[in-house]
């Protein structure tokens, strides 16, 4: 008997509370549900590591200072020590992701970042709190983030165009690449988790490659957090330092 492989069909998003206002959908779905989850893990997880902090750290408090450090060395290395007060933000997102996408490794889950306009809302607050730290610390100078240092003038009005365009092509480069990656990822999975189940008996060799997907998927899932949380970073530090 074939299987029907419908590798997207993880994807949809599902209704399980109606709720519409107006001419408004705001029902609570199944992205939504994950994205609470993924906020009250990471919130159990620093509440776990701080309720009972010690001199020696036990396995909770270890795995959250781990993540500390983590982002406190990348927050210091990509925008100096006055970025230490945008540290919160910068941790709270990557958590946020990281948990986001890990969830989603769980069988018959559903993975948030997944959804380009979940992906798309996290890099705009990004775009718009790094416009406003330049503009707030710089002024109309900040502009001058837009002119490439030593370049001639004639050159300019070919480069601050490119240079705006880059900028404000940043939301969505930035949402793209986490959810093109994660979405592509399990997708993968799908088919070939599929396809081992079709084959029956002869599903080993498959099967061990899916294996290795998994592990491979797991990389990728913390992988994207980090990039995602450390492009913020430059982003800031470019706001903050004006290079």
């Amino acid at each position: 008997m074939a299987i029907e492989l419908r590798p997207l069909e993880q994807f949809t998003i599902e209704r399980i509370i109606p709720i519409h206002i107006g001419g408004l959908d705001l029902s609570y779905t199944n992205a939504a549900l994950m994205m609470t989850i993924a906020v009250v893990f990471a919130t159990a997880l620093m509440v776990l590591a701080t309720r009972r902090a010690a001199l020696v750290p036990g396995r909770w408090q270890s795995l959250a200072e781990m993540l500390y450090d983590f982002v406190a060395d990348m927050v210091d290395s990509n925008i100096g020590q006055a970025g230490r007060q945008f540290f919160p933000f910068v941790f709270t997102l990557f958590t946020f992701i990281l948990f986001a996408n890990l969830l989603g490794m769980i069988p018959y889950s559903y993975t948030t970042t997944s959804q380009i306009i979940v992906t798309f809302a996290l890099a705009a607050v990004v775009f718009i709190l790094v416009t406003a730290v330049g503009i707030i610390r710089h002024g109309f100078h900040f502009l001058s983030l837009f002119v490439p240092h030593g370049v001639p003038k004639v050159l300019l009005l070919l480069l601050v165009p490119i240079e705006l365009l880059s900028y404000f092509i940043r939301p969505f480069t930035l949402s793209i690449r986490l959810f093109a990656n994660m979405l592509a990822g399990h997708t993968m999975l799908a088919i070939f988790g599929g396809f081992a189940a079709s084959i029956g008996l002869f599903a080993f060799f498959p099967t061990a490659i899916n294996v290795l997907l998994v592990g491979l998927e797991f990389l990728v899932a913390v992988l994207q957090a980090y990039v995602f949380a450390i492009l913020t970073c430059l982003y800031l530090g470019e706001a903050v330092n004006l290079h």
